[in-house]
């Protein structure tokens, strides 16, 4: 169970690095706390977003 616990971890930390990427929010390995509140509710707000059309198989935004 640990191995796929880590699996998952590196997996989220995966999506999390890309969508910061697409934002514009410069995220670095480890402590983040320097980046503004706003940078990190648009990391947070995608994540949510992506994973919510994956589970509920919609686009959202298209509609």
């Amino acid at each position: 169970m640990a191995s796929n616990n880590s699996k998952s971890k590196t997996s989220f930390d995966q999506m999390k690095y890309e969508i910061a990427n697409q934002v514009g929010v410069n995220l670095k390995q480890g402590y983040n706390g320097d980046i503004a509140s706003r940078d990190a509710g648009k990391i947070g707000g995608n994540i949510v977003k992506k994973v919510f059309e994956s589970y509920t198989g919609n686009n959202y935004n298209k509609q």
